[in-house]
């Protein structure tokens, strides 16, 4: 199965991954901007802090990046934000995990700190959770699109149980086109 084919078009959920992928974008914008302010050189690794976290040129250029891509993925919104979200996410807390083993290295090029770590991890759990907002959880609403998707059988005897007249079961059983043996016993009768 494709992810493609499990992403409903048009939902209200859609607002949720809309929302979250422009505010996270815009938290990363502004601590791009906050660097680009400073004005370090591109990979500087001298320890100068913006926000409480450690930045150079490098580190302002891919927030801006990244920024941009989540307010154009909330520009889009629908199901392109619900996944730019949950790549995204990953992608942070992928950085995080990454960065905790270059602390204090030649190789921390972006200057990271122990700050830009927990920020790496708590934002890219945020973005992610955006993302995933009713599309993964074991208890999803019968009316959710994914669950709907992920159980077509189900879902289909459910629109038509909704679907179906409402009056004595003898008479949904004869209009479902199901013989029952009360409706058999009372057409005997009659």
């Amino acid at each position: 199965m494709k992810l493609r084919d499990e992403l409903p078009v048009d939902h209200h959920l859609a607002t949720v991954y809309r929302y979250g992928a422009g505010f996270c974008g815009l938290v990363l914008l502004l601590f791009a901007a906050l660097g680009f302010a400073d004005a370090l050189s591109p990979f500087d690794t001298a320890g100068d802090t913006i926000a409480g976290m450690t930045t150079n040129v490098a580190l302002s250029v891919i927030s801006t990046v990244v920024g941009l891509a989540l307010l154009v993925g909330a520009a889009i919104g629908g199901n392109v934000a619900s996944t730019l979200n949950m790549t995204i996410g990953t992608l942070f807390v992928l950085s995080g995990f990454a960065h905790v083993f270059v602390l204090d290295r030649p190789a921390n090029i972006l200057d990271f700190g122990m700050t830009n770590v927990i920020f790496s991890f708590a934002m890219g759990l945020l973005i992610a959770t955006f993302g995933m907002y009713g599309r993964v959880s074991s208890k999803l609403s019968h009316d959710n699109p994914y669950w709907r998707r992920r159980h077509p059988e189900q879902a289909a005897r459910e629109r038509e149980a909704a679907a179906a007249p409402a009056g004595p079961p003898e008479a949904r059983a004869l209009s479902a086109g199901k013989d029952t043996e009360d409706a058999d016993r009372r057409r005997v009768l009659d």
